[in-house]
């Protein structure tokens, strides 16, 4: 495995810190808020998130002595900075002057100023100003001691369909595919009489205009990423230029629908996510756990397994959640060193201050608006950042995964323009993700989270739930890393469409259908109060038995040269294959045919695991509820052990000796965790 280096060798420790809003508040403030910082065990904070207006009050007038001031303050005090360049909010003033920076909506009306996130990624005006406050920001900092970051814009997303928008999706379609013969084909827009006879006709997708074409859906979304993408290459230029030693990162909000985040992911040193789960809420703790640990293992997947940040959190409420709830005792020390668990080298929160007005003056805060330090959440805080200062020595580490599981957006963006066979949203894609992934978090088997672009070479096994979408030379990567020896399990719905959704002709599973070695001729959507039942045939899989409950999605398949393994056992589909395993070259290739309850995939994945040897980090059963995860460099290994319940736990240890990283203690073979409860071992008999 590899040791990574530090985000920023000026400070090579774990990061503890937050959002610093210092220009809300009157500078004779600041002071005390140092006092704070170091109660808290705070070592950075991020500022200038949204001060666009503060250094830059009216067009050309910059004003970076608080900037300054605030800078040198933190520097004296021991504290570093992320500096963030304010393109995540424009000032009133630019959006009165230069109106064609605002927004169009989907139905051609545009935005008046007001909000965030809600420039035109195009305007030429908004890139030329982006660039000139950047580069002053460069200029200024790029030598200053608290720098160690820079922070671009904030939560990128949106679309604008403005003129300028509008001709850019057309010069981008235009190099995409040369002709509008080609675009035509490509979008089978001859159904309905929709084809194109000139590159002015195409306007994106809309509630009032065009909705049908899922091509032309398909690469709307496509070019939202790329110029977003370009936009925020254009930000970074003249930081990379002026200040080339200095990282640059911005915040990803988990499984945003709305860009392709592998796609931005190699334009940044470090990638950063937001995370605000709903803890204590409709659903059980651990629950939410398994979701929040998905995305830290995408977002640690994008680099190859370099560690990530964990630029946004709240240590008490979120106050756009449904229901405000307060973080339970041990909710907030557990899920901050989950995030550590998985792969982050950072908590961070929103926000230092409660701002005293506007939209967010009741979300979670270090600091109240009492303004002291002697709150509940404030003891928290303060708790997580000792223990992060023990735990420097998993500085670097990361997650040895040797399974990974396909999560695509592109795939997500056609399944959930598809019409059929489910009209609900998303058609259970990242649920059915989430359901395999559910079945190793369980088992406390370590997992990476990768799109289907990525190398398969360093995974056992490959986990690919309804791969809908296979894209060009994907099939080819899959089947030439089972030839060599892999295991790759799918579901049902999948090697439907290209990269075009165009259907595969010739019979699905498209191009993965001699690795699997079936065909599939229909697909049955059950209603929510149906289900069928899938019986596992004598010697079936490994770790199934008996009979599991199907549903929503019964796919009818032909084996053609794959193994039965079981079978459907009611309705007119009965006897018929419902989960299939192929030899190919020196591997395999599984199909689950049907979308099944938990249990089974629970002692599919389970079974499965054991027969190709890959272990979990703890050798024992786990409570229900209890997450086990590992980093390591190949030559020291740190085992988190967390209880997501609201009650205590003991959780059996294998024969291997541990010590507990936080306390120095020898750990005996079993640990006794309290509610939300979290251990932090250091393997010192490795074998």
């Amino acid at each position: 495995m590899t040791q990574f280096p530090p985000i920023n060798p000026k400070l090579p420790r774990l990061w503890h810190g937050a959002d610093y809003n210092a220009e809300q508040w009157p500078p004779d403030i600041w002071p005390e808020d140092m006092r704070l910082m170091t109660l808290a065990n705070f070592n950075v904070v991020s500022v200038g998130i949204f001060a666009w207006t503060a250094l830059e009050p009216e067009e050309g007038c910059y004003r970076f002595e608080w900037l300054d001031d605030l800078l040198d303050l933190l520097a004296a005090n021991g504290k570093y900075a992320i500096v963030a360049t304010p393109s995540g909010a424009k000032p009133a003033w630019m959006a009165a002057q230069y109106p064609e920076i605002r927004r169009v909506r989907p139905d051609g009306i545009r935005e008046s100023q007001g909000g965030r996130h809600n420039h035109c990624f195009t305007s030429p005006v908004y890139r030329t100003k982006t660039q000139a406050i950047n580069a002053r920001l460069a200029e200024r900092y790029r030598d200053h001691p608290a720098l160690v970051l820079w922070h671009i814009s904030n939560e990128y997303s949106g679309e604008c369909h403005c003129a300028l928008c509008q001709e850019a999706f057309r010069a981008w379609l235009a190099r995409k595919y040369g002709t509008l013969d080609a675009l035509n084909h490509a979008w089978w827009t001859a159904f309905w009489s929709h084809t194109y006879t000139d590159w002015s006709q195409i306007e994106p997708p809309s509630p009032i205009g065009e909705t049908s074409v899922h091509g032309l859906t398909l690469d709307w979304k496509r070019f939202v990423t790329d110029q977003t993408l370009d936009f925020m290459l254009n930000e970074i230029a003249p930081l990379r230029a002026i200040s080339p030693d200095v990282p640059i990162t911005t915040n990803f909000m988990g499984t945003f629908p709305g860009l392709n985040y592998w796609k931005l992911a190699p334009a940044l040193d470090v990638i950063a996510w937001d995370s605000y789960p709903l803890w204590h809420q409709n659903i059980p703790d651990a629950e939410h756990a398994v979701t929040v640990a998905f995305v830290h293992d995408i977002n640690r997947s994008m680099k190859g397994g370099q560690p990530f940040m964990l630029m946004e959190s709240t240590p008490s409420v979120t106050n756009w959640h449904p229901h405000a709830k307060l973080k339970r005792p041990g909710m907030h020390r557990l899920s901050s060193i989950q995030a550590v668990a998985h792969g982050s080298e950072t908590v961070q929160y929103f926000q230092w201050r409660k701002s005293r007005g506007s939209s967010e003056k009741f979300h979670g805060a270090v600091v109240d608006h009492a303004g002291h330090e002697h709150t509940r959440v404030f003891r928290d805080v303060a708790e997580v950042g000792q223990a992060l200062e023990k735990l420097t020595p998993v500085l670097g580490t990361t997650v040895p995964a040797r399974v990974a599981i396909i999560y695509d957006w592109e795939n997500r963006w056609a399944l959930e323009a598809a019409q059929g066979p489910l009209h609900d949203g998303d058609k259970g894609y990242l649920a059915a993700c989430l359901d395999h992934y559910r079945a190793l978090w369980k088992r406390g088997i370590p997992v990476d989270v990768i799109d289907m672009e990525q190398d398969l070479s360093r995974y056992d096994l490959v986990i690919a739930p309804m791969l809908y979408m296979v894209r060009p030379g994907v099939a080819e990567r899959i089947g030439a890393w089972v030839n060599a020896g892999g295991t790759f399990v799918t579901t049902y719905w999948s090697g439907i469409v290209d990269e075009n959704d165009l259907c595969f002709l010739g019979g699905f599973p498209g191009p993965l259908r001699a690795l699997l070695g079936v065909w599939a001729e229909e697909i049955d959507a059950l209603t929510p109060n149906d289900t069928n039942r899938i019986a596992v045939e004598p010697g079936g899989a490994p770790g199934l038995a008996g009979e599991y409950t199907a549903r929503d999605l019964c796919e009818l398949i032909h084996a053609e040269g794959a193994d039965v393994l079981a079978t459907y056992a009611t309705d007119f589909y009965a006897g018929r294959p419902a989960l299939t395993v192929n030899r190919f070259g020196q591997g395999w290739a599984y199909l689950v045919v049907s979308r099944n309850e938990q249990r089974f995939t629970d002692d599919f994945l389970g079974g499965l695991c054991a027969e190709l040897g890959i272990r979990p980090v703890i050798e024992a059963d786990l409570p229900a509820g209890v997450s086990v995860q590992m980093r390591g460099d190949g030559e020291r290994a740190f085992v988190f052990v967390m209880n997501f319940n609201p009650q205590p736990v003991e959780v059996a240890l294998d024969r291997r000796g541990y010590v507990d990283l936080i306390s120095g203690q020898d750990v005996a073979s079993s640990l006794a965790l309290e509610p939300y409860g979290v251990r932090v071992l250091e393997q010192t008999d490795p074998a």
